[in-house]
């Protein structure tokens, strides 16, 4: 099934996605799906089906996520990448089927399964450079983030259990990872902190084709 209304951004972190996803459907009276829209069906999925989603719904203890290995996060942050895609396409068939306006995803959806599912013109990348998300990944207020910063400071050795987080940020916002996406065969737009949101957004639209 090809997806002809709607415009997917893929990315890596901190490239500015989610703010360009809001700042589309406002302008162009369509449907935002925001970072993990998919967490909808979070409550009723089955945990032998979904994992990894299922994961930190039914976790006990927090303090089992924040002292995993690199191995061990990638290899879930992958699942993830994988159940979610399955749940993203079943919610965009719904809403195609229901409405006639844009719909702008900030999707997950592995590259190689958006060129089966859309046009190139519709699939933007965002890139930032890797090293921001290890980083900057406690300097976001969020509410996520603040509570692993604390529950890596209250690890018996807590210079340990943050260097081993960051590794595990490392490893799952690698350059290989960057070079996946800057080698997809769609567009691509690379964080520029001298581009203002304006100018951020006048590219996206541009290489969306809307503002023709």
């Amino acid at each position: 099934m090809k997806f002809e209304n709607v415009y997917f951004i893929n990315r890596t972190a901190y490239a500015g996605k989610s703010t360009m996803v809001k700042l589309l459907a406002e302008k162009y009276d369509g449907i935002v799906c925001e970072e993990n829209y998919q967490d909808r069906l979070l409550e009723n999925l089955d945990a032998k089906e979904f994992p990894n989603l299922t994961y930190t719904r039914d976790l006990q203890d927090w303090r089992e996520f924040v002292k995993r290995t690199p191995d061990e996060y990638e290899a879930w942050v992958n699942g993830v990448t994988k159940e979610c895609t399955v749940l993203e396409l079943e919610i965009l068939k719904n809403l195609v089927s229901r409405t006639k306006k844009r719909i702008f995803v900030d999707t997950n959806i592995p590259v190689e399964i958006l060129h089966k599912i859309s046009d190139e013109n519709h699939v933007l990348i965002m890139l930032a450079d890797p090293n921001i998300s290890v980083q900057r990944f406690f300097e976001r207020p969020d509410k996520e983030k603040q509570f692993l910063y604390q529950l890596l400071l209250k690890e018996d050795n807590p210079e340990d259990a943050m260097i081993n987080f960051r590794e595990c940020l490392k490893r799952v916002n690698s350059q290989e990872r960057y070079m996946m996406f800057q080698k997809s065969g769609f567009n691509v737009i690379t964080r520029d902190e001298n581009r203002s949101i304006d100018e951020r957004f006048a590219l996206v639209e541009s290489m969306f084709g809307l503002n023709r």
